[in-house]
């Protein structure tokens, strides 16, 4: 009887076992796909970004970078080139693209700082 008692209670300990882990794996399964697609619309987003009437440069002055900033906008220049009159940049921008409850990574921090600290600088390298 002994015996019986203690195989039904570890065949009883087994599957609950089993079926924690199952719920378990699932819970991380669709945590996974979530963050997923959280990650791949914000990356649609940023692709996009410039089409938006709200972005704050044309179309046409944006640059995709991607990283460390998405984009790089120098506001005034496409519309100066296209008139025939000498170029003129109204001024250039560093923009980052973020979508739902994301947030500025250090470096991106970083890069901001030193943009409002006005330590940017043009450099001409010739080899």
């Amino acid at each position: 009887m002994k015996s019986l008692i203690f195989f039904t209670g570890k065949a009883i300990g087994t599957l609950s076992a089993k079926n924690k882990i199952e719920k378990q794996i699932q819970s991380e399964r669709n945590d996974a796909v979530k963050r997923s697609r959280a990650v791949i619309g914000g990356q649609v987003t940023e692709q996009l970004a410039p089409l938006f009437p709200d972005f704050p440069a044309r179309y046409d002055e944006v640059k995709f970078l991607g990283k460390p900033v998405d984009f790089i906008a120098f506001k005034g220049l496409e519309e100066s080139s296209d008139s025939g009159e000498k170029c003129y940049v109204d001024e250039v921008l560093f923009i980052e693209v973020k979508t739902g409850n994301s947030a500025l990574s250090n470096r991106e921090r970083a890069i901001k700082q030193a943009v409002d600290e006005g330590r940017v600088r043009y450099v001409v390298w010739k080899k």
